[in-house]
């Protein structure tokens, strides 16, 4: 991965709107409207509300800077994985899903795809280069997994999909456009649950799909569009607002993840750290191979379920909470959700503290237990 097409990337999505005209605004304008002027025949990008708004126009072009694809927007990350499931499976189709990701994708896949037809096999991120693809309607990886940190090889995983004649799909909210280039690597869309890091505040949920296959991309959109699921003017707004900051929190959130990995390592009272920036980890090279930097998250295990509580209830610079990605650090004992992990791991989401006073707070906490 080019460090500088990154950059270029970044530049363009800043200034996607180009030359504009004496007294425009800088930001785009927050458009609420559910109807726009059209006398005689429908003409025009804007007809109605649910087929698009120039708030969304001004945030896909951004999005799409950054994926260097077109993209569509949707009003959360799993609208967004729903609109890909429905817009382009039918009955008697069948989808591999990774049985250690985010688990609301299998809940919507086995409690409703089912009962439309659409069969469902699960596989762990780890063990996916030994399974075969053929039959599948669609493949969708995750990587790394969530919360377990496990990777999955793109570039070979996508031949391997086109090969059996299968959709892959990756899920990329953990890394986002800028730490991890699915598209690039082959494979035909790419989700983000543009929540996390993407916007980075903790207060809007979003989501974006993206395809370089107009086929499939169009099939996603129309779903938007008869579906209903769009994502509100004022998200849409935040998000664009969320993004031109994402390359200064990204990077600033994986530095001290990887410098925290490495402290972490080495206190008596953690178990183990896994982290795909340490040499320790099994797909190490892969992902200095596949990623720019190694994200934000990293999976510590303490001795046991009162020992992660307590450390996280002890920490002042961390936030117990589910979500990741934010600027505040955050943390919570995955376990508790069904996830298959130890009972002590904790996924730690880094944020935008500075390193040394949040190190403090977790060496702190740590050596309470």
């Amino acid at each position: 991965m080019n460090p500088a097409d990154n950059d270029e990337r970044i530049a363009r999505s800043l200034h996607h709107a180009g030359a504009q005209p004496t007294g425009a605004p800088l930001t785009p304008p927050l458009v609420l409207t559910t109807a726009y002027f059209l006398p005689g025949d429908p003409a025009g990008d804007y007809q109605y509300a649910r087929w698009a708004n120039p708030t969304w126009s001004a945030l896909d072009a951004a999005l799409a800077q950054l994926e260097d694809a077109p993209v569509v927007t949707f009003p959360s990350g799993m609208a967004a994985i729903a609109a890909v499931f429905y817009g382009l499976l039918k009955s008697g189709d069948r989808i591999l899903l990774p049985s250690d990701g985010y688990y609301t994708t299998r809940i919507l896949a086995e409690r409703f795809l089912a009962q439309l037809g659409v069969g469902c096999d699960l596989v762990a991120t780890a063990a996916l280069g030994q399974q075969a693809f053929d039959g599948y309607r669609l493949v969708m990886i995750e990587t790394p997994s969530n919360p377990a940190l496990d990777l999955a090889d793109i570039r070979a995983e996508s031949a391997r999909a086109k090969a059996a004649g299968a959709i892959l799909v990756v899920d990329n909210t953990m890394m986002t456009p800028l730490g991890q280039r699915p598209l690039d690597l082959g494979a035909d869309l790419v989700v983000c649950a543009d929540t996390k890091a993407v916007n980075g505040h903790s207060d809007v949920l979003f989501g974006h799909v993206a395809s370089r296959d107009a086929g499939l991309l169009g099939a996603v959109r129309d779903w938007r569009r008869i579906g209903g699921s769009i994502p509100g003017p004022f998200e849409a707004w935040l998000v664009h607002r969320g993004i031109e900051t994402l390359e200064l929190r990204f990077a600033r959130m994986c530095d001290s993840a990887l410098a925290l990995a490495r402290r972490l390592q080495g206190h008596r009272a953690v178990r183990s750290v896994v982290y795909p920036g340490l040499p320790e980890h099994p797909a190490h090279e892969l992902a200095r191979a596949q990623m720019r930097g190694f994200g934000s998250i990293v999976g510590v295990t303490l001795a046991d379920e009162a020992a992660a509580e307590r450390f996280i209830g002890e920490c002042r610079f961390v936030r117990a909470a589910t979500s990741f990605g934010g600027v505040h650090s955050s943390a919570e004992r995955r376990a508790r959700w069904g996830d298959q992990v130890a009972e002590g791991f904790i996924r730690l989401s880094v944020g935008c503290e500075p390193l040394e006073p949040l190190w403090s707070d977790l060496e702190r906490s740590l050596g309470a237990l």
